[in-house]
C-alpha cells in the first residue's frame, strides 16, 4: 500500500543545537506538506515503545536515553511519494556516508545523533503517525 504521508522527529540532538527552523525549511523547501506537528518529549516508556523493534539490540538502553533526554519535533509529512523521497532528503544514517545537501550531512553528528527519523516503510509510516497524532490532530 502506497501513500502519499510519512512520518518524522526532529531528534533532540538539532532541537537542543537550535535547528527546528532550518530543518523545516529543507522540508518544505523539498516540497512536503506538514499535515500535523507536535512539539513534545518522550517518556521512557513511549521511547522503549515506538522503538520495540530495536529492544533486542545492544543500543537499545541508549538509543532509549538519547530519545527522552530532551524535547522532540514529531510531524507528519504530506507529498507524492513521501517516504522514499523523504528518505532521499534525509540521507544515510550515519552523516559520515550521508550525501551533500541531505539533512544528516548537513545536522547530525554521529550514527546515533543523526538529527531527525524518517519512516522506511508506509506501513511503518502510518504506525509511528498513529502513535504521536490522533486523528483530529492531522490535517
Amino acid at each position: 500500500m502506497t501513500t502519499n504521508r510519512t512520518f518524522t522527529m526532529i531528534k533532540p540532538d538539532a532541537v537542543e543545537k537550535g535547528h527546528i527552523g532550518a530543518i523545516l525549511e529543507k522540508i518544505n523547501s523539498a516540497g512536503f506538506k506538514i499535515v500535523a506537528m507536535k512539539f513534545t518529549q518522550l517518556s521512557k516508556g513511549d521511547a522503549e515503545k515506538f522503538y520495540e523493534i530495536h529492544n533486542e539490540r545492544p543500543f537499545f538502553a541508549d538509543l532509549v536515553q538519547f530519545m527522552t533526554r530532551g524535547p522532540i519535533v514529531a510531524a507528519i509529512l504530506e507529498k507524492e511519494n513521501a517516504v522514499e523521497d523523504f528518505r532521499a532528503l534525509i540521507g544515510a544514517t550515519n552523516p559520515a556516508e550521508a550525501a551533500e545537501g541531505t539533512i544528516r550531512k548537513m545536522f547530525a553528528t554521529s550514527i546515533s545523533e543523526n538529527a531527525v527519523h524518517g519512516s522506511d516503510s508506509d506501513e511503518n509510516a502510518a504506525i509511528e503517525g498513529a502513535f504521536h497524532f490522533s486523528g483530529r490532530e492531522v490535517y
